[in-house]
């Protein structure tokens, strides 16, 4: 998987329509370089080579960690993303938290009190809020909660004046909540819609009935059933990333986030091929690692999956 997203990471920008310096060159400059100039921006990125020898020299760079150098800001790829990294993390990392959390508890709530007022109430709260798009969601708490309450700063993650110690923290904390929030709501639904099915399915299965026949108390029973309903909460979660980190690039943008979203937001703006292509393939990287994390959680909560299958 990881040869295959770095083969098409490779591939697209090359497939894309018109001359590939177009991508390396800024728009203002495009029309003052002479042939020699360009000879030289596609030597300097390799791209006087043939295709199959450009291959071999990006798979080579890509296990040295070497993303090129971007044409906008003359800097190794590596490094400008490497400082961009972290607050994409920060922001998706706190927004799936939220969002498991909570959509996993109001979805038990709710399969616990299924056919009830609440159940009905909460479902329909939850499918209203999946049905909204990110950037709305945005918007709308940026309306309420910065232009007309004045709570939160509107763009940025870090305050322009100089800041240090627990004032950063609280500083940088406050510049989170609404983005981390907006993020939040575009995974909730589809974790509430996950968790509510899959603990009625886990309700309805023999051995809560058992248990229950056996006495155990209702905590108990709760403990095993909801454990159980656990796992595909757990997949949807992980298997959703990508979907989150794509939502990402479009609340960064809408909050001035400085993270790989709002680069990538840039980075098309401004042409500037080499970081596209490197922060394409950080993204692809960051979502197989989660796939990959979820095959490691998988045995963890479901013990069945460690056990040998048993011969007929």
């Amino acid at each position: 998987m990881l040869f295959a997203a770095a083969a098409l990471n490779f591939a697209l920008p090359r497939l894309a329509p018109g001359d590939v310096t177009d991508y390396l060159i800024p728009p203002e400059q495009a029309g003052a370089i002479t042939a020699e100039q360009r000879e030289r921006i596609l030597a300097r990125y390799g791209l006087d080579e043939p295709l199959p020898v450009q291959f071999r020299e990006y798979l080579a760079g890509l296990v040295r960690g070497d993303l090129l150098i971007s044409a906008r800001y003359s800097r190794p790829v590596t490094d400008i993303v490497l400082e961009r990294l972290p607050w994409t993390l920060l922001l998706v990392g706190t927004s799936t938290l939220l969002a498991v959390a909570v959509g996993t508890a109001a979805g038990f709530r709710s399969a616990w009190k299924r056919g009830r007022a609440t159940d009905v109430s909460t479902m329909s709260t939850f499918m209203l809020i999946d049905s909204m798009p990110p950037f709305f969601v945005g918007l709308l708490l940026i309306l309420v909660f910065s232009v007309h309450l004045g709570w939160f700063p509107i763009f940025g993650a870090v305050p322009t004046l100089p800041t240090e110690g627990v004032e950063l923290v609280v500083e940088v904390a406050r510049r989170l909540i609404l983005p981390a929030l907006s993020l939040t709501a575009a995974m909730l639904g589809t974790i509430y819609l996950v968790a509510r099915p899959a603990l009625v399915s886990e309700l309805r299965e023999d051995y809560v009935l058992m248990a229950q026949a056996k006495g155990l108390t209702k905590r108990q029973v709760r403990r095993h059933a909801e454990r159980n309903a656990l796992l595909p909460v757990t997949t949807m979660a992980l298997i959703n990333l990508g979907t989150v980190v794509g939502g990402a690039t479009v609340i960064e943008t809408v909050f001035s986030y400085p993270g790989l979203g709002r680069l990538l937001y840039e980075s098309v703006l401004a042409r500037d091929y080499p970081v596209l292509q490197g922060t394409f393939f950080v993204l692809a990287v960051t979502v197989l690692a989660a796939n990959f994390v979820a095959d490691l959680l998988y045995p963890l909560l479901d013990p069945r999956v460690r056990r040998p299958f048993a011969s007929p």
